[in-house]
C-alpha cells in the first residue's frame, strides 16, 4: 500500500526531462479516514479536491513551447488522493513533450490523473477568479488562545437557536506530515442548524496550527467534528491553501444538499 513516507515528499528528486505518468503517486484515502471513523460506503459528504495549476507547459508539434493554467477536479469519493509533489513532477514532465494540439494535453492529463485517483478527474484550462469568500470573518474576535495542537473538537459547541450563515477565517494552518513544512489556508464554513459558537470555532481552527496532516484530511476532520459537535442539517467546509511549487489545493466537503451549490473562486492569497 502507498503511504506518504514512500512518496517523493522530502526527498531530493531530479526534475523529469520526458513525459512520465509513473511519477504520479496515489495515496489511499481509507487509511486516514479510518482513523476518524469514516468509511467509503457511508461517507457523510461529497465534494472535491480542486487543484489550481499555475505552471503548465508543453511543446507544440514543431517544438515551440506553449504555456497555460488549469483547474483540476478530483472527486472526494475517489479511492485515492494525489500526492502534491508527485503531481508537480508529473506536470513538469510534460514540458519537453510534443503535442499536436492543446486539447491533446488536456486529454492526456485527464486520463493519467483519473487512473491515479481511481475515479474520473475533470481538467479545465484556466483558473477561477480571485474574490473574497462570502460570509463573516471570525478572525477579529478578541479571544485568548493557547492551544495549537492536536485539534480540539471539545472547543466546538452550538446554541439552541437555528440559523443559516457562512463564516470564514484566514488563520487555518497545519503542517505536512512528511516534511513538516507549514501549509497555510483560508477556510469557509457554510451551514444551516444550531448557531455555532464563534469563539469556540476560532479556537478549534487555530488548534490545527501544529497538527501534521494532509490538506484533504484536515478538511474532512473539520467537517466530521462540526457535524458531531454542532449537528447542522446542512454543512459545507472548504479550505483554500496557498500556492506551493506552482500548485494550490482547495478541498471542499459538503452535505448532499450543498454539493452543487458553490461559488468557485480563488483566495486573494492564492
Amino acid at each position: 500500500m502507498n503511504t506518504p513516507e514512500k512518496s517523493s515528499l522530502g526527498r531530493e528528486v531530479d526534475y523529469p526531462t520526458r513525459y512520465d505518468a509513473g511519477l504520479l503517486f496515489p495515496i489511499p484515502r481509507a487509511t486516514a479516514r479510518g482513523q476518524i471513523g469514516l468509511h467509503a460506503a457511508t461517507l457523510p459528504f461529497a465534494g472535491e479536491d480542486r487543484w489550481h495549476v499555475y505552471e503548465l507547459g508543453w511543446l507544440d508539434a514543431r517544438g515551440k513551447p506553449c504555456v497555460a493554467t488549469a483547474t483540476l477536479w478530483v472527486p472526494a469519493t475517489s479511492p485515492n488522493l494525489i500526492e502534491s509533489k508527485s503531481l508537480k513532477l508529473y506536470l513538469n514532465s510534460l514540458n519537453g513533450t510534443r503535442f499536436n494540439r492543446a486539447e491533446a494535453v488536456r486529454e492526456r492529463i485527464t486520463t493519467d490523473l483519473s487512473v491515479c485517483a481511481g475515479a474520473d478527474v475533470r481538467v479545465d484550462f484556466g483558473l477561477p477568479p480571485v474574490a473574497e469568500a462570502p460570509g463573516q470573518s471570525i478572525d477579529h474576535l478578541d479571544v485568548d488562545i493557547d492551544c495549537y495542537g492536536p485539534p480540539q473538537a471539545a472547543f466546538l459547541s452550538a446554541a439552541d437557536d437555528i440559523t443559516s450563515e457562512s463564516l470564514t477565517s484566514a488563520l487555518l494552518k497545519s503542517n505536512c506530515p512528511v516534511t513538516g513544512q507549514p501549509d497555510w489556508a483560508s477556510v469557509s464554513i457554510r451551514y444551516h442548524g444550531p448557531r455555532i459558537d464563534r469563539e469556540g470555532l476560532l479556537r478549534y481552527l487555530v488548534s490545527y496550527r501544529d497538527h501534521a496532516e494532509f490538506h484533504e484530511q484536515c478538511v474532512e476532520r473539520i467537517f466530521l467534528e462540526l457535524m458531531q459537535r454542532c449537528a447542522p442539517s446542512s454543512l459545507e467546509v472548504e479550505a483554500r491553501y496557498t500556492r506551493r511549487g506552482g500548485l494550490d489545493i482547495n478541498p471542499r466537503r459538503a452535505t448532499a444538499d450543498l454539493v452543487a451549490d458553490t461559488r468557485v473562486i480563488r483566495d486573494s492569497r492564492q
